[in-house]
Formats: C-alpha cells, structure tokens, sequence
C-alpha cells in the first residue's frame, strides 16, 4: 500500500463528486488512502466604506464555511459507496481557494480536481481552481471533465518537446498500472508563413521531409521507453493541426491524457489550456 495519499478536491458540486468518485477508483488502484479538501475563502465585505474581512460571527463567512462542511461530508458518503473500504480522511481548508486545494497536494501522488464546479458560493466554485493547482501544483494533477464509464484500457500523451521527456516516466507507469496500451501524440502544423533553415518558405517536399524527420525522432524516443516497459504496447502518430484539438478528441477513447507542464505560460491559447478546456475524460498534467 502506498503511504502517500491521492487528494480530492470537492466544493459539493456534481462535477466535483464525479472527481471524488475517480480519485476513490483510483486510490484503490493503487492500494493508497483518499483525502478529500474543501475550501472557503474569506469573505471581504464593505463595511463603512472599508473592506473588512468575514470571520467570527459574520453570518455570511459562517455560511460559506457551512457549504464546504456540507460538501465534505457528501463527498466523504459519495467516496464510501463507491469504494467500500477505503481509507478515507477529509480535511476543511481555509484561504484563497486556488492556492489552498493546490498547497493540499503537497506530497500526494495526484490531486483530482473537477474541471470546473457549481457551488452554490463563488468561493467554492472550482473553474478557476482547478487551472490554478493543474499549472502550480507540485505534484502530478488530474483534471476530470468526465469519466469513462468503463476502462478504455489506453493512455494518450502528448509530445510537444521531442527532447524533453519528463512525463513520459508517468504515462508508461499509468498504461503498466492499468494494464493499457499507450499512444503517443505529436501535433504538426506548418502554416503558409514558417520559413525553412534556408530562409526561405517550405515547399512541400521539404515539409514531407520535415515531417517524416520528426516521425522518426518520435519514433526513436519511444523505443528507449519500450525497452523499459516491454509489456506496453506503444504506438505513435504525428497528426496534423492544433495539438489541442488534436489531444482532447484522444481524450473521448482513452482513460487518461497525459501533458507536460513546465513553469512557462499556460494561459489562453496554451496546448494545455486547450485541452483542459474541451477534453471528454480525465486529463493529467505533470511537472517536470
């Protein structure tokens, strides 16, 4: 059994409980215990004309605090049922939502979030939480749009670096684990403005070279992974068109989708953003 916990984040929506019900299956998986976090922000109110600081006896703050209590002792239920068994704490949070569910994943093998909430406070809503702690968190974060309702028994990754590799250790562990075969995505996307080595625009001739360069260097990089996991079946494709697009429609027949961050800009426009934003199954980012 594995000491270090898989941590759920819940604000009592559907969606959020859709996480818990994942992050249980999984922590089962794994032979590892579920924490379940909620957070409720402070609430700032005007006051005289100055901001104040919900706390104590303001009825507002205590509401608040009394939705996220709620949402823990459902999630908690929801986690029982659908795991009976599992070793299950569950932990209040208090501060910024975003920056509280993230810092609870310290030290967790992943942290599960919902890709966006319906609280019934703002404070709780996780949208923006769960794009806050899938670029900032420490640990690998699991993002679920929806869930499989059965194993598809294939992992998807997405190779954006052909020379960084980092979260390809987590996505051949993930398809060992599910006993799943794993594809390997590479987008290529030429448009009429790219310029060749020679300065000049590409011809189609060198764009075929170019592409077919590319296939091998994936293809290279992968059979140094096949060699460690021999049992998983590997494959590949070098698709056309915005990896985004690309990677979220794996992610409609595949159990999980497997991205790379780093500390650079994962706002609008970003390949991890893109996805996060239209996937149809759970989608992991991990750190380098």
């Amino acid at each position: 059994m594995s000491a270090k916990p898989i941590v759920a984040a819940t604000d009592g929506s559907e969606e959020s409980l859709r996480a818990v019900d994942w992050a249980a299956r999984e922590a089962v998986l794994r032979g590892a215990p579920l924490r379940i976090v909620s957070a409720a922000a402070q609430v700032h109110r005007l006051r005289g004309g100055h901001e104040m600081s919900g706390g104590g006896d303001d009825p507002v703050a205590a509401t608040v605090r009394q939705y996220r209590d709620q949402a823990l002792v459902t999630a908690t239920e929801r986690a029982a049922q659908t795991a009976p068994g599992l070793l299950i704490d569950a932990d209040k949070l208090d501060g910024l939502p975003g920056e509280a569910v993230t810092e609870a994943g310290s030290g967790a093998l992943m942290l599960v979030v919902g890709s966006r909430g319906s609280g019934a406070f703002a404070a709780l809503v996780l949208g923006s939480v769960s794009r806050y702690a899938a670029i900032h968190a420490a640990c690998p974060v699991v993002v679920v749009r929806e869930a499989p309702e059965s194993a598809r028994r294939q992992v998807g990754i997405g190779i954006g670096d052909l020379e960084n590799s980092a979260s390809l250790t987590f996505a051949f562990e993930e398809a060992t684990l599910r006993k799943a075969s794993l594809i390997a995505i590479h987008s290529w996307h030429f448009a009429d403005s790219d310029i060749s080595r020679a300065g000049s625009a590409f011809t189609e001739p060198e764009r075929r070279v170019a592409e077919t360069e590319t296939a091998q260097r994936l293809e290279q990089l992968l059979d140094n992974w096949r060699a460690k996991y021999p049992d998983v079946a590997v494959s590949q494709d070098v698709v056309h068109g915005h990896p985004g697009r690309a990677l979220a429609g794996l992610s409609a027949r595949a159990d999980l989708v497997v991205l790379g961050r780093r500390a650079a800009h994962h706002g609008p426009g970003s390949v991890v953003h893109a996805v996060l934003s239209h996937a149809h199954g759970p989608v992991v980012t991990v750190p380098s």
